[in-house]
Order: C-alpha cells, then sequence, then structure tokens
C-alpha cells in the first residue's frame, strides 16, 4: 500500500473513492429510519479514535478512508438528512444538489477570478443567478453586484459594508458640493481611505443601524465593519415588536452628523415573522431613506422565499411579507435553509455594482488582473466579496433549480408552511403548551401569520426547563431552545425539502405526547 502523493493513478486509489461514496449512498439510503442525533457511547467512540500526532507510518487512503466511514461518520448528526431535524433553519441537500457538490468537489474550481477562456466556472456560476433572481420574482438586470457567500452572516457584513460606502460618500458628496475647495479632503473614500479618514471628510460622528428585532449576526457584521454591536438601534413598535416606528425612525434619521442604514428583518429568527407587511410599507421606509440619503439593506436569511408565494387567501399574509424587496439597496439570504443545496452557501445582491467594486476590488496584483470588462460583463467574484479564492458554490444552485424549478420549489413551501401551520394548531389547542408569540389568540391568526416556524414553550416552567433536552433525546426529531420576553422558549423551524405534513405531524404529536407521559410518571 503506498503513502506516497502522485497523479491519481493507482487503480486501487480509484477503487477507494468509489467505493466510499457507495457506503455512503447506503448509507444515504436508511437516512430516514436513522437517529438524527448519534448516540453518547457513538460520540465518544470517535473522539478517542482521532489522532493527536501524525501516525509513523501514515496510514494510506485506505484505512483513512475506513477510519472517516467506520468511525467519524457514525458520529455525525443527520441534521441535513433528515426530515424530522427542526433546530436550526436548515434545509436539507436537494438529490440534484447532492449530485453538483459531488462534481464540485471533484473538479475543485476556483471561481475567484472570471476566466471563460478556460473555465465555464464563474458563467454557470451568473447563470445560476439568473435562475435564482427569476425564482424570487426579482429582475436580474436591476441586481448586477451578486455573488454566493458563506451564508447569510457574510452576506450582512457585504451589504454593511457597501452601505457604510454609500452613505459616507453621500455625505462627502453634499460636503463637497457645499465647499469652497472642491480639491480637498472631501475626495477621500472608505475604500480608498479607511473608515475614519471618509467619515472626517464627510463631517460624519456616526453611522447607524436601524431595524427591528435584529438577528444576532446583523450585530457581528456591525462589528466587523467598523460601525460597532452599540450602533445597531431597534425601532420596533411598543405594540408590534416588528414593525418600525416611523415617527421615531424619521426622527433618528435626522440626526445630525450621522449617516444611516435601515436593515429590514424578512423573516425574523424566533416567529418567523416579517418587519413589512406590503409593498407601502417598503415604499414608506424607501422615501425616508431617499430624503436622508439612508441605505436600505434587508436580512431576509430565509424570508425572501415567500416571493415564491401568491395571493391566495391561505398564502396572501405571508406572500405580502416579501413585497416590496425590490426597492432595497441589497438583499442577504442563505442557500443551505430554504433552497435545500449544502452548506457554505449564501448569496448577496446589490443594486449598486460599481460601488459594491468599489468596496471589495483587489487592487495591485497583477497575476489576477485579466482585463477591463465591458460593463455588462460578468464580474470576477474576488472584486464583489470578501473570498480572492473560493469553491464553485453556485453549481448546487444551478442544477437544483433546473431540476425542480419554480413549480417543485413552490410546492416544497407549501409543505413546510403547512406543517408549520398544523403543528403551531396541535399546540395552540393542546392544554400543556402555549404558541407564541401572544399575539396568535385564535386558529385564524395560525392560518394568517405563521410561515415556517413555530414559537412556543411548556406552562409548566418544570417541564419548560427541560422541554429542549427531553424531545432531542429521543432522537426522533430535534427543535431548538430560545428565549421569549427573558423566559425559555422552543422553536421548530420546518425547512427540510423532504417536509410531509400528514406523515411528519404524526411523529411530532407521537413524540411531544410520549414527552408529556414521560414528565408526568416522574421520569
Amino acid at each position: 500500500m503506498s503513502t506516497t502523493l502522485y497523479a491519481m493513478e493507482d487503480p486501487q486509489d480509484v477503487q477507494c473513492l468509489i467505493s466510499s461514496h457507495q457506503r455512503l449512498v447506503k448509507s444515504l439510503s436508511g437516512s430516514l429510519r436513522a437517529p438524527i442525533n448519534p448516540s453518547v457511547s457513538v460520540l465518544q467512540a470517535a473522539e478517542s479514535s482521532l489522532f493527536t500526532r501524525l501516525p509513523q507510518p501514515a496510514l494510506g487512503i485506505h484505512k483513512t478512508t475506513d477510519h472517516l466511514l467506520g468511525e467519524i461518520a457514525p458520529a455525525l448528526n443527520r441534521a441535513s438528512l433528515s426530515p424530522n431535524y427542526y433546530g436550526f433553519v436548515t434545509g436539507g441537500v436537494s438529490p440534484a444538489a447532492r449530485v453538483a457538490d459531488t462534481i464540485v468537489s471533484f473538479y475543485d474550481q476556483n471561481v475567484g477570478v472570471h476566466l471563460p477562456d478556460q473555465t465555464v466556472a464563474t458563467t454557470a456560476e451568473d447563470a445560476a443567478f439568473v435562475l435564482l433572481l427569476d425564482l424570487l420574482n426579482l429582475e436580474k438586470d436591476d441586481w448586477l453586484g451578486r455573488t454566493f457567500t458563506t451564508g447569510a452572516t457574510c452576506s450582512n457584513i457585504l451589504g454593511l459594508a457597501c452601505g457604510r460606502e454609500y452613505v459616507i460618500n453621500q455625505a462627502i458628496g453634499r460636503r463637497k458640493k457645499n465647499s469652497i475647495n472642491p480639491d480637498d479632503e472631501t475626495r477621500a473614500t472608505v475604500g480608498d481611505k479607511g473608515l475614519l479618514a471618509a467619515c472626517r471628510a464627510a463631517d460624519i460622528d456616526n453611522v447607524q443601524i436601524l431595524t427591528t428585532m435584529p438577528h444576532s449576526s446583523l450585530k457581528k457584521a456591525s462589528s466587523i465593519t467598523g460601525f460597532g454591536r452599540s450602533s445597531v438601534y431597534d425601532m420596533g413598535k411598543a405594540d408590534d415588536f416588528l414593525a418600525f416606528d416611523l415617527e421615531r425612525t424619521e426622527t433618528m434619521l435626522k440626526r445630525s452628523n450621522t449617516a444611516s442604514i435601515v436593515v429590514i428583518s424578512c423573516g425574523e429568527v424566533n416567529t418567523g415573522f416579517f418587519a413589512t407587511h406590503s409593498l407601502e410599507d417598503v415604499q414608506v421606509l424607501r422615501s425616508l431613506c431617499d430624503k436622508y440619503n439612508a441605505w436600505i439593506h434587508v436580512d431576509a436569511a430565509f424570508g425572501v422565499f415567500a416571493r415564491l408565494l401568491d395571493d391566495s387567501p391561505e398564502f396572501n399574509h405571508v406572500w405580502r411579507g416579501a413585497e416590496g424587496l425590490e426597492l432595497a439597496d441589497s438583499i442577504t439570504s442563505d442557500g443551505h435553509k430554504l433552497l435545500n443545496v449544502p452548506y457554505d452557501c449564501g448569496f448577496f445582491f446589490c443594486r449598486h455594482p460599481d460601488l459594491a467594486q468599489q468596496v471589495f476590488q483587489n487592487l495591485n496584483a497583477a497575476y489576477l488582473n485579466v482585463g477591463s470588462a465591458a460593463p455588462d460583463a460578468i464580474q470576477s467574484p474576488l472584486n464583489v466579496g470578501l473570498e480572492n479564492s473560493r469553491r464553485f458554490r453556485g453549481l448546487s444552485v444551478y442544477a437544483t433549480l433546473i431540476a425542480y424549478g419554480r413549480t417543485g420549489y413552490t410546492a416544497m413551501l407549501h409543505r413546510q408552511i403547512r406543517l408549520a401551520r398544523r403543528t403551531a394548531a396541535y399546540l395552540f389547542t393542546h392544554l400543556a403548551f402555549e404558541l407564541l408569540p401572544e399575539s396568535i389568540s385564535q386558529l385564524s391568526d395560525i392560518e394568517r401569520d405563521v410561515f415556517i416556524i413555530v414559537l412556543f414553550r411548556a406552562k409548566e416552567d418544570d417541564l419548560n426547563d427541560s422541554l429542549v433536552r427531553r424531545i432531542n433525546q429521543t432522537s426522533k426529531l430535534c427543535i431548538s431552545g430560545t428565549t421569549w420576553k427573558g423566559r425559555p422558549a422552543s422553536r421548530i423551524a420546518v425547512s427540510n425539502w423532504q417536509a410531509d405534513p400528514d406523515h411528519d405531524l404524526k411523529i411530532i404529536q407521537s413524540v411531544f405526547e410520549g414527552v408529556l407521559h414521560d414528565w408526568g410518571s416522574g421520569a
């Protein structure tokens, strides 16, 4: 057995690759029956098998494959494989996306630079974007600043970075217009001179982010982009936590020596609810932002997919929550949620491609200079995002969209929503549970408001404190814990492509009733 690295010509190595794929496919076929989380003993066995020093001699590919498939793989959870994982908003991987991802790993393309005479990779990714924008009912020519990212968190960083450049540039432009010295420091931009110098040139003391019930990743992004977590202000109404208090928002936008970025939550993480409920709501925010030179960013990690719905009575309220996103300056979303492609895939849309390039352009690297492109040409991804090199993320998106199309994805979303609503109705009518948020006061509210997330708690504090642990210990389904108004709560997030309302609701009910029985008997 050779442990020397050469070109992959050894027939035994090729056979090892083939057999490993066969074993994984066999494991995949049994995923619906397997526990979602590995047992403690399996986890401990895997941990004890890990090498902490380089083996001497090296294992070689065959023994390494046996180690990975025999000891490591059994200790990995099946969050993506199981339709009954409801913890994080974790979509599975559609069969077409899985095929594409295998090709991505096999060919290992670096799509940092657009090299159309060498590979079709970046062209295929741009085609994926065109299909994705079509799916989401967004005009492809309006969103030419676009790139695939690691996920919505990274995309939020891109959105704030572009917003930062825009609002400070706007302030610099206004000051330059009024300047008696047009060649002074007002030529500074954040991309060229840095945040502090550009703020001085703009006569800005502060950049603020105005939003409602922000996701934690927004505060992380605000820290990374130099604003600081304390720059994020919650503008929610006292009686409607997600809706913007427009009077207070305008008061903040008026602040002197301050630039603003407004972030719309399109699918809040605990409830799945939306910050806006109509095109008119977004139009009002757009008018305010235009009046005060603010940027609108939409955090739509999963909510953007509500644009697949229609205004039928069953889906009208949720559909309206994603109306008007076309009026934003930038949009963030995740591919590994409702699109059901593998992890390490988010996307970012910006309607200001020149601005995105101003922020992210990779300068002074001659070996990456492929010449100036025409205005409508495909941009090199390294000039639109953080990474100079990355994997071919877009192929899975391309594959799954052409495999299932609008009809397939709409049907999938219908199943997910119906399962979430039936689960919410079961909890609402159950004597042991309280459905949240409190604004849901009757069954018709569920049919109107619930998207893909169900928030709830047990009415008995003792049970509530251990509810998530008890449910997850069954390994028949998995949910996540959270807090709501300072108290522990639980969350079910339906996002897997395999969701089946009739079959999966029976599993949920069986697990919950079993947990209640065990708790009542003192177990």
